[in-house]
Parts: structure tokens; sequence; C-alpha cells
């Protein structure tokens, strides 16, 4: 790297780290942690029930579990999936759907309804770790817990609670095997159960245990998200789970009869998140969201006629359970019902509200000491949730400059806000104005709530102040960088800076540390105002002076502002579509049709047609092809014949190859080889892939010689490329040999059409490249060529062909019908290498795909390059200055009201936007050091020439 390209590689790196850095900012934005420490703890006096038990069916959905004929398509399917569950909604229990909140995976669903806390989105970051956010728990505040399921999910509860508290049986994690009978882990769960109470009567010291008041059962079921993983949840294996589940829970409730021979047993009923149809979950699809609660037993109502204004609508009329009341709760809420059942301190942290404060509609709880209960219940809500706010309202007063308290509590004495409501309610308690208590214990919980959102929020402002003036400066940054003249930055080195912006800078940079330092903000904020500072504090040295040398250069300033300002919106406006087609896949077909019809035909050379016929015909018919996917739907079910289809496709390109390519002659018959040798992978693949599929299908499980010869093909074909390496092979040849590398990738984990749109995809990047070399003339003789980085100056078009680049970007992710992108997160082909629950390996390889069509992106951008004379990273650096109109475009869009999916949604999308630029530059980078050999032989051929 010469001292000349330095500066660009430095401004690759500033820009790459910007941006992984600034993801974090969307969590210090929209999401603070729930966790505080300092708390006090409150509980009733006495609970209803001497035990609990808890039972979680790990991905069952609501309707399947409740809907009558939920599963039409299955020959002599019974008319209710669970019989047992359905006869103590009619005869004995209360019922609802416990809404959940993103993501919908397993240990943030168990975090709310055991700690009655949602779990920091951010958490995310830290992995799927055990206890990556500090929190209470029921368990913890029990007697004693009894814990029996998966090893994934019981530790993180034992990990946080007294020592010796809650105990935990676990099988193995091999035993979770998607290609197995899953309902064999729930029958695990019973079995260790009849055993515990077996072994009660031989062990005094356990039997004492377990007659101990105030005691938790917790059985985890995993096998319904397992099966539905493994067959999707309206599959006979998911109903024939569903009736398994329904079987334990009629023989867990005998047990307990039969060995406590009383009635003060409780049980609860759930689930952490449901299923899509695609067998996934993890998103704010509401089939992810809406579980089924049952509540029985000690202490709870049983049912009730539905009220004048109905509790259900069209989702539940289905359920055939119109006549009796659905009382729907959130998550987090149901943390709070088992709390007042067994009459232990609420967890810390609680947000949950227990659905019997509201008198106005009936909730899950029938105590014995009737409307007083009710009403101290909601006093011990009420003062839970407020302790977490008076804390975090402590906390955020010593520490902000201008603080201002919820409105709300404005009145209300700083150092305890809210005490005069409590003793409000207090009083109409000791009264006898237990409904009056309840209402007044419903606003100061509503407005705790609020508060606790109006001081998690507090400092969004200055965020997004913040963020908008990085995002801006690197644009800025970015821009002076690459377009303004090397001679002016060399002039600053000689003549120094100017002297009144280092110190606006640096007093800026000292005013925002010292803020920040006053109100103990995170670190990170820190980190965040250096990078604005810098980008404005450099743009600023470099930009004012050419620009005015450009405007008075371009004679009729005014115009010349014009063609600034139309190019800009122009780009602008194609960013924000790409924008728009995050949300609407179609977006990226009109994309397609835009580049590959409307482009040649209205906007390209007048001469394009007459000189390049065939090839502008061949470009406008693969972008017409590849604008298909996007508009295919998004559920896929496994389609051995497309994956065939695509498999020779992918098999002709490489016949082709073959016959047509020119190598050097000293090379071609070993080229020829290679290829041959790469066509018989795939056709190995495919012969592997139709044997496993056929016998997964069957439910015979994954042979293990078809697992063993599965590695070794798609081991031995991703590394061929990078191990048979050649010292005279011309680009396209060596991206000839990775596409067809990848190919086997896209037969073994393809579900449908992946193979056929990594085929076009590949096709009509190849043909762009042709299409852009048609359109620039040749260089003169006296450029010698490719110029230097250093000295690159972009043209017009280089603007055009970097928003094309960052339309492939996208498209190589989002724009295939979530064929490249979600299709590539179906777990189903993923079991033909790894049927063992392995979330680690699983993810390797799925990421994998998702990353070929990268590769394939970035040695075509090379070849691009090569063929426009243009130097390593030129397009890119045009497109790393473009991508941020998008990444702003998200972060304003980022919200954490509405619905979960929008929520889920919206921080998906800056993510994504954020972290493509950041793949976008590793895969140009990998792809400079994958053509690295050719690119030098060609460059010297050209000079010789």
């Amino acid at each position: 790297m010469t001292s000349q390209e330095r500066p660009i590689f430095r401004l690759l790196l500033i820009g790459l780290v910007f941006h992984l850095v600034y993801i974090g900012t969307v969590f210090d934005c929209y999401f603070t942690s729930p966790v505080v420490h300092g708390m006090r703890r409150f509980s009733q006096n006495s609970g209803e029930a001497k035990r609990l038990v808890l039972i979680v069916a790990d991905g069952l959905r609501a309707d399947l579990a409740f809907s009558h004929n939920p599963f039409p398509s299955i020959p002599s399917a019974p008319k209710f999936a669970a019989p047992y569950i359905r006869s103590i909604i009619e005869t004995r229990g209360a019922f609802g759907i416990s809404h959940t909140r993103v993501p919908t995976e397993s240990r943030p669903g168990h975090v709310a309804l055991i700690g009655g806390m949602y779990e920091d989105v951010s958490a995310v970051t830290k992995g799927w770790k055990t206890n990556p956010v500090d929190f209470d728990s029921v368990f913890n505040q029990s007697s004693h817990t009894f814990s029996f399921g998966s090893p994934d999910i019981l530790p993180m509860f034992a990990r946080g609670a007294t020592p010796g508290k809650v105990d935990m049986w676990c099988y193995d994690e091999d035993e979770e095997d998607f290609t197995k009978d899953a309902t064999a882990l729930d029958v695990w769960v019973l079995e260790h159960l009849r055993t515990l109470f077996h072994n009660a009567t031989a062990y005094p010291n356990l039997d004492s245990t377990l007659h101990q008041d105030r005691t938790v059962f917790f059985l985890h079921l995993l096998g319904l998200d397992t099966t539905g993983h493994s067959y999707r949840p309206h599959s006979p294996e998911y109903m024939a789970n569903i009736q398994v589940v329904d079987e334990i829970v009629h023989q867990v409730e005998q047990l307990f009869t039969d060995f406590y021979r009383d009635t003060e047993t409780a049980f609860v009923f759930t689930a952490d998140h449901g299923m899509s149809t695609i067998g996934n979950h993890g998103d704010g699809h509401p089939d992810n969201t809406r579980t089924p609660l049952v509540a029985w037993g000690k202490g709870v109502r049983g049912p009730l006629p539905d009220s004048v204004l109905s509790s259900h609508d069209d989702y539940s009329a289905q359920w055939r359970l119109s006549h009796l009341l659905r009382r729907d709760v959130e998550q987090a809420d149901v943390a709070a019902l088992m709390a007042a059942l067994i009459g232990v301190q609420w967890p810390v942290n609680s947000v949950g509200v227990l659905p019997d404060v509201d008198p106005t509609r009936p909730g899950y709880l029938s105590p014995a000491g009737g409307e007083r209960t009710l009403a101290e219940a909601a006093l011990v809500n009420a003062r839970v949730v407020l302790e977490h706010y008076r804390v975090k309202h402590k906390l955020k007063e010593a520490h902000t400059l201008f603080y201002k308290p919820s409105p709300y509590f404005a009145s209300s004495p700083s150092e305890d806000p809210g005490a005069e409501h409590l003793r409000g309610i207090e009083l109409l308690v000791d009264q006898g104005d237990y409904t009056d208590a309840r209402v007044m214990a419903q606003k100061l919980i509503r407005a705790s709530l609020d508060g606790l959102r109006y001081l998690e929020t507090y400092d969004r402002t200055l965020i997004r102040g913040i963020v908008c003036a990085a995002y801006l400066g690197w644009i800025a940054f970015g821009a002076v960088s690459i377009f303004v003249a090397s001679e002016h930055a060399d002039r600053l080195k000689h003549t120094g800076r100017p002297f009144t912006l280092d110190t606006a800078a640096a007093s800026c940079l000292a005013t925002f540390w010292a803020a920040f330092a006053k109100q103990h903000s995170p670190w990170t904020f820190y980190l965040y105002i250096c990078f604005p500072v810098y980008f404005w504090h450099q743009a600023s040295l470099r930009a004012l002076s050419p620009i005015r040398t450009y405007l008075k250069q371009s004679g009729d300033r005014f115009s010349g502002i014009l063609r600034l300002l139309f190019r800009g919106l122009v780009v602008v406006g194609a960013l924000e579509g790409m924008a728009f087609g995050y949300s609407y896949r179609q977006v990226w077909s009109v994309g397609f049709i835009v580049i590959g019809v409307l482009w040649p035909f209205f906007f390209a050379q007048k001469d394009i047609w007459s000189k390049h016929t065939t090839l502008v015909v061949g470009w406008s018919t693969a972008c017409l092809a590849t604008a298909v996917f996007p508009m295919l739907s998004v559920d896929k079910q496994e389609d051995l014949r497309t994956i065939t289809v695509g498999s020779f496709c992918m098999l002709a390109a490489g016949v082709v190859a073959a016959i047509k390519m020119h190598v050097d002659p000293k090379e071609e018959h070993r080229f020829k080889l290679a290829i041959a040798f790469q066509c018989l992978l795939i056709a190995a693949s495919l012969l592997v892939t139709f044997s496993s599929a056929r016998s997964l299908r069957a439910k015979a499980g994954l042979p293990p010689l078809n697992q063993v010869l599965g590695w070794a093909i798609f081991l031995t074909a991703s590394a061929f490329p990078l191990i048979f390496r050649f010292r005279r092979l011309p680009g396209l040849a060596r991206l000839i040999m990775f596409f067809l590398a990848f190919s086997v990738c896209f037969v073994i984990l393809s579900i449908s059409v992946e193979g056929l749109f990594y085929f076009m995809f590949t096709t009509t990047l190849l043909l762009w490249i042709e299409v852009e070399a048609a359109m620039r003339p040749a260089p003169s003789a006296g450029n010698g060529g490719a110029v230097k980085l250093s000295t690159y100056k972009p043209r017009a078009d280089d603007f055009r062909i970097a928003v094309f680049f960052l339309f492939f970007v996208q498209v190589a992710f989002f724009g295939t019908g979530n064929v490249a992108s979600i299709s590539s997160f179906y777990l189903e082909p993923v079991y033909r290498l790894v049927p063992v629950f392995n979330p680690f390996l699983m993810a390797v390889l799925l990421i994998f795909k998702i990353i070929a069509p990268y590769i394939i992106l970035a040695m075509c951008l090379h070849l691009l390059n090569t063929r426009l004379h243009l130097p390593p990273f030129s397009l890119f650096l045009v497109a790393l200055t473009l991508t941020d109109v998008m990444t702003m475009t998200f972060f304003f869009n980022v919200t954490d009201t509405g619905s979960w999916l929008e929520i889920g949604q919206s921080i998906t999308f800056f993510v994504i936007s954020s972290l493509l630029l950041v793949w976008a530059a590793g895969t140009c980078a990998v792809g400079e050091l994958l053509m690295a050999d050719s690119d030098g032989r060609e460059q010297t051929k050209e000079k010789s020439d």
C-alpha cells in the first residue's frame, strides 16, 4: 500500500468501525435495560394455593390448541387436538391468550413468564447465552422449585436463584434430535416427575420438601417446538404432539391428586411463543405472539359466561368457546398471577399486571377472602410497579442536568413519588371500598408504567440528534475525502489548519463529555459523540475551498447547483425506493424492470442497441427472469423438483464453461478436469440430497452414510477452489469455479428455488459486467489503463453503477421473495447434515448459504472494476457515501410501540442496513483476495499490449 493510498483505506476502516459502533445507538435510543437494583420486595399476606404447577408447551400456538377441527387437511384428525385441556376450560378453569413480545424465542419468553419482565431487546447482542440480563423470578421467591425439561431453559432459573432453592432435571442435549420423535422429550419430563414422587416415599427429607407451602413445579415440554421446526405446525406430527401434551397434562394432574390427596394445587398451562406456518419463530407475526393460557385448581375461578360486549373476535371464532369469557393477558402478567396464587414475594423488576386488578373485567382469581383479597393484591401490584419507577426516577434525577419527572408524579414529593396515591389505596381498602381501591390501583399501575417509559425514552431526543449529525457528517466526510483533490489536502498540511475549527471541535467534544459525566451516561455515549465531531471537523477543513472553486469554474453557477441537486435527488430517490423494498418485496421486481428494461431503452447511449443488440436483450431477459423471485410466496415447502431444476442449470453452466472458456493452453486440461470434478460433486450432492430428504420424510432419520457423504461433498466442494489453484487462470474462469463450488451448498441446503435464484443472480451479474463495459469507452493510451485508487475521481456514471451495486447487495439478501434470506433460515434442509440440535453449527451453515451470493457479487465487482479500468474498491467507495441515506431512514423508523411485528421489523431493517455495508466491504475484500492472482496477470497483459 502506497502512502497515497493510505488515506483511502483509512477512510474505509473509519467507515466500517463507525457503522459497527453505531448499530448500538438503536438500542441505547429505543431500548434500555429493564433491570435496576436496590428495589424493595412486596407480597400478600398469604396465597390461595399451597403449591403451583407451571406447564409450558414450548412453541404451542393458541389457535391449534383451542380450535375446532384445527387440522382439516389431515384425514381422521380429531375435532379437538387437546380435549382434556378443553374440558378444563369448559368445566373448571379460566382461559385466554397470553400475548408475547419480540423476540419470540424461548429464553425471553420464559423470562417474561417466570420473571415478569421483558428482556431488553439489546440482550440479543450478547448472544442467546444464559442470563445475559440479570433477573429475579417466581422460582427464586418460592420455598422450593422442582423443574424438569430442556438444558437450554432450566439452568438460567437455577443460576440466579438462592443456592439449593431450584432443583432441575434435564435430558442430554443430544436428545434434541430433529429427526426423531420429539414427543419422547415430553414423556421424559412426565416420567421424571413420576419418579420424583415415587422417591419421596423412601426419602423423608424429600417428602418434607415436597409438602412445603409455596412450592413450584415447572414442566418444560420442548417437543412441540422441535416438532414444529421439523415438520411445521400444520403437520400430523405437530397434531400428534399436541395430543401427547394434552395427555401429559391429564396425567400430571392425576399424579398431584394421588400424591398430595388434597385440592391445594394451582395449575397454569401456557407457551413461551407460537410457531409460524413455515415452522419458525422469533419475529412478531401473530402466529408467534399468540399463545394459550389456561389456569385451574386452587384459587382459580371457574368458567364464566361471555359478557355483552364479547371478549371474542374473528381469531377465536373457530374455537367454539364463544359462550365462555376469554380473558387475554400480556405474557409478563402470568408471573404476577403465579405470585398471587401462592403468596410469594413478587419478582423485582416485574412489570406484570395481575388480571384481577381491573374491576370492570373478571380476572383469573377466586380468592377465599373475596373482594378484599383482590383489592390487597391490586395494592401489592401497584407497590411493585411504583417501586420500579421510584428507583429509576431517583437515578435519573441524580444524574440529569435539567430533569423533569413524569407528569403524573410532578406534584408528588421528589423523594417519594406516588406515596400519597398508595396511602389513598390503603385507606380505601381499610374502609371496605374495594372496587374503588382496585380502580385507583389500576390508575397508579398505569401511571407507573407510563412513567417507566417516560424515563426510558428520556434521552431519546439527544441520541437521535447525535445519530443524525453523525450519519450526515459521514456522508459529507466521505464525499470530500473522495471527491476533493488531493492537492488541497496537501496544501492544508503545509499552510496549517484553521485554529477556529480545531477549537470549536475540541470545545464541542468537551462540552458533551462533561454533560455525559454529570448524567452518568453509558460509556457508549462518549464514543458516539466522537464520530460526528470528527466527521464535520474534517469535512469543514477539506470542503470549503474546493466548493468555492467548483462553483466559480462551473460557468453558470445556478445551473451547476441545479445539476448537483438533480443528480442527488435521483440517487436519494433510488435509495429510498430500496428502503421501501424492505417492507414490500415487489419493489425489487420493479427495480429489475427499471435497470433491465427502462434504463437500456430510455437512458442508455443511443448506439448501444445497434452495436450490442444481443447483449442488451440478454441483459433485459435476465433481469426480468430474476424479477420473478421477489413475487414468489414466502411460505415454502420442500420441493425436490425445483432443487433438481436448479442443479441442472448449475451443471449446464459448468459444461458451457468447460467448452467455451478460453484459458492458458498450459492450464486448459487441468481446468477442464477441475470443472468436471466440480460438476461430479454437484451431481453427487443431488443424489445424496434426494436420499436424505426421502429418509427424513419417511421418519427414518438421517442415515449415517448420508450424513458422512453429505459433509464430505459439502466440505470438498467448498474448499476445492481455494486448494486447487491456477497460476494462469482468467478472472471469469476463477469466478466460475467458485460459482460451481457454492452450487453444492445450494443443492444440499435448498428447500425450493434457492438454486434457481443463485443461478439467475449470477447470470445477471455477469451480463451487468458486459453491459457496463460496452457502454463505457476504452481509456486512451495515454491513461495507461487502470488508474490508482489515490487519484481516482468518480464520473457521473460511477454514481449510477454504485447504486446498481447497492441494489444487488440488497437483492442478494431480500430480493427473492425471501428465497435468499428468510428461506435460508428454513431448518429442514439443515437436517440433511445436522439432525441433532446444534445452534452454532446450524447457524454456520445458514450463514454460509447467505454469504455465497455475496462472494459471487464481490468477484463480479472486481471483474467490473477491471473491465472499466477502475482501481479496487473505487465503486465501493462511491457506494460508501450513499448507503447511509437508507440507514438514517431506518433509524428514524425504529419504533418500540405498536404491534410487535412492527417493532421487530424496524430494528431488523436498521441493523441489516448497517451491517450490509460492513458485509459488502468484507466480501469486496475477499473478492479482491480471491481474484488477486488473475488480476495482476491481466493488467500486465494489457500494459504489454
